[in-house]
């Protein structure tokens, strides 16, 4: 298996950090379904108040581990099975714990990067950091709960730009979005993040389950039609040759042939 997502728990914090070295971070099936396991057990526990996430060597995420994908990309039933179970199970674990997550992002945060990003109560990043979801270059789509979560999180304007034309966005321009609330130098990150975590651990934990179950609930009532409805036929695209075409040219590292 590629890759792995650590625990640490020092106190009343937890660390969670992302590895898979020479990858930048990038999300295996097995980093998914570690995240889910994680996030469920962090649910659990009263004495943890605050949790850090954050990417290993320099980067959060840049996105999946495209080196496993052409073995279950390309026929329907996997493709779903890897994006509502491994991929979402891992978002919605995320999205379902209680305790404040704050991203410490730094680098690459590009689509699964972005996707936990999004999931996070507070985002803080690193002045070089990199945010997008340019996947279109690799000839699919985001899966439609994941598309609801980024759209929630960095606007409507962005996540049209990010996946309609592949935008990357710096952390100055994200922060001006409205989807970063921090923005520092590099060497200033880890402590800044120290420092938002400290501030959680001091008050009243029960306030902070309390007032996240309470923003679930108001963001399924503001939310539109569930993106739920669109899952049966989103992914009926796995055998068609633009999507073989993107990640086989990744793989083979070459510009993808989509013009015709």
């Amino acid at each position: 298996m590629s890759g792995a997502v650590v625990v640490q728990v020092a106190g009343s914090l937890a660390t969670v950090t992302l590895s898979n070295p020479g990858k930048l971070n990038a999300m295996s099936r097995g980093m998914w379904r570690q995240l889910r396991a994680v996030f469920e057990a962090i649910q659990q526990r009263c004495d943890v108040h605050g949790v850090r996430l954050q990417g290993d060597n320099g980067h959060f995420c840049a996105g999946g581990d495209i080196s496993e994908y052409a073995g279950f990309r390309f026929e329907p039933a996997s493709l779903r099975e890897f994006h509502e179970g491994d991929v979402w199970g891992g978002l919605q674990a995320m999205l379902d714990c209680d305790v404040p997550i704050v991203a410490q992002i730094d680098g690459h945060c590009l689509g699964a990067g972005l996707e936990m990003a999004s999931c996070c109560d507070l985002r803080i990043a690193a002045e070089g950091a990199r945010f997008g979801a340019p996947i279109a270059r690799l000839g699919f789509p985001m899966a439609p709960r994941e598309a609801a979560l980024v759209m929630r999180a960095v606007g409507e304007l962005t996540a049209r730009e990010m996946l309609l034309s592949a935008a990357v966005l710096g952390a100055a321009e994200m922060k001006q979005r409205g989807f970063l609330n921090q923005v520092c130098a590099a060497d200033a990150l880890d402590a800044l993040v120290a420092q938002r975590l400290d501030a959680i651990r001091r008050l009243a934990p029960q306030a902070a389950r309390l007032n996240k179950q309470s923003f679930r609930a108001l963001a399924l009532v503001l939310s539109a039609q569930p993106a739920i409805d669109l899952v049966a036929n989103a992914y009926d695209y796995a055998a068609s040759a633009e999507h073989r075409e993107g990640i086989h040219a990744f793989i083979e590292k070459r510009p993808p042939g989509f013009l015709r």
